[in-house]
């Protein structure tokens, strides 16, 4: 769902981006700033890999049976729901059951259709290679590819 809204808010007019200096250049369309981060921190996807790599084991050792004598393919343990790993910080977690496979549901449903939209975001920016809100005619037409770290 962030990458839906992170599409809009860091392309032109608004220009806004948590990570770079978008104010001194502009870094173009959202489909090219990874290339970006690659450029800034050249480790950063191998740490993030490490980082979801480590966060999936966890998951993975709390969901399923341990291979021990008589197991299942892929048998989950009896107190986990799919998806509950126990981070619940804010103490949003609905008690009942059956409200969280609700909650559960709907989120897979909003994130289902943030992916949709982002996917249409990145299928137009990759059809033309201009922002989103330039295609509108909202914003200027300023970037210039050849200021991209990475030449393709």
């Amino acid at each position: 769902m962030l990458a839906a809204i992170g599409m809009l808010v860091t392309e032109e007019p608004i220009e806004y981006h948590p990570l770079f200096e978008a104010y001194n250049k502009d870094i173009g369309p959202a489909i090219r700033h990874l290339d970006e981060v690659r450029a800034v921190s050249p480790f950063f996807f191998e740490i993030l890999v490490l980082i979801i790599g480590g966060l999936e084991l966890n998951r993975a050792l709390k969901g399923f049976v341990a291979p021990e004598g008589d197991f299942g393919f892929q048998e989950l343990n009896e107190d986990y729901y799919p998806g509950d790993v126990g981070f619940d910080p804010l103490g949003l977690k609905p008690s009942d059951p059956e409200e969280f496979a609700t909650l559960a549901t709907k989120e897979l449903q909003n994130g289902r259709l943030a992916m949709l939209g982002a996917a249409g975001m990145i299928a137009q920016e990759l059809t033309n290679g201009e922002e989103i809100f330039v295609n509108l005619g909202i914003a200027q037409d300023r970037f210039d590819p050849s200021t991209l770290p990475v030449q393709f």
